[in-house]
């Protein structure tokens, strides 16, 4: 689902551009995806999607900055308006978040099935059993075989991919509008990435949720993402529906990322073009 007339906008970004003191690292970033939609960025480490993710969500890492003429507007609300009260009502609510590194966003002194129904009952209003139970079914909806011991258990004690697990769990609990998932099922095998995939495409077909996807794996922007907007240096190169960009590249490093995942053995991107089209 792209976002045009028929499907207003829920996230519109214009000349979205980051600096440091004396850098510019983005700029001139245009985005946007309909309520339902997936919107895929694409490029190689250092390309600016995180930093452009991290604009939206106004959480930029010290020393950087927005620049003066970005607009970013989700739902008719212009998100570099608001003060810190005013993220609390997005952040985390109605805006989802899940990036790599898993443990650096989980405290590592408390079980996370608490840590989980902690964000349950402050941010949904559950009492203390109904998001104890919510908490187990997400983590069981995440495919954690025992859920009830991984509510027990503290981070260090779980692999990568299951602590991604959980981050993701974390940050759909409230069933935002919106979820920004920066290489969330990197640390995922086959199996339980698809289990997570399927979830994904639930909850937008169930709640209309949107999203935005970074990842390096262009078989999975393939298979989930209506758009893709490819990044190199911290500007858009290339844009378009999924099906086009991936099967017909148009620019010289869009066709390098692609011909690079067909010598890995990846099949290009025929069989998405039914689902796109």
């Amino acid at each position: 689902m792209s976002a045009d007339a028929a499907v207003p906008a829920l996230l519109t970004v214009r000349d979205l551009s980051v600096h440091t003191a004396d850098t510019t690292l983005v700029s001139g970033v245009d985005l946007s995806v309909a309520r339902g939609g997936a919107l895929g960025i694409v490029g190689e480490s250092g390309s600016g999607k995180s930093l452009t993710c991290r604009s939206v969500l106004g959480i930029l890492p010290a020393g950087l900055r927005g620049g003066d003429d970005t607009a970013i507007t989700f739902d008719g609300t212009d998100l570099r308006g608001l003060d810190d009260r005013g993220w609390l009502g997005v952040r985390g609510t109605r805006i989802g978040a899940v990036f790599q590194d898993p443990a650096s966003y989980l405290n590592p002194s408390i079980a996370v099935g608490r840590q989980l129904a902690e964000v349950l009952r402050v941010r949904v209003g559950l009492g203390r059993r109904a998001a104890r139970d919510r908490a187990l079914a997400l983590l069981a909806d995440m495919g954690l075989r025992d859920p009830a011991l991984v509510y027990r258990q503290y981070p260090f004690e779980l692999s990568g991919g299951m602590l991604q697990r959980v981050l993701i769990a974390v940050a759909i609990s409230a069933e935002p509008d919106l979820l920004i998932a920066d290489e969330a099922t990197t640390a995922l095998d086959v199996t339980v990435q698809a289990e997570v995939l399927d979830l994904l495409a639930d909850l937008r077909e169930r709640t209309g949720l949107a999203l935005v996807l970074v990842s390096h794996d262009l078989a999975v922007v393939a298979q989930v993402c209506d758009e893709v907007v490819v990044m190199r240096d911290g500007t858009v190169v290339e844009r378009g529906a999924a099906a086009d960009v991936l099967n017909a590249p148009t620019h010289p490093y869009t066709r390098s990322l692609v011909d690079a995942h067909a010598r890995y053995g990846i099949e290009r991107f025929r069989l998405q073009e039914a689902n796109h089209g």
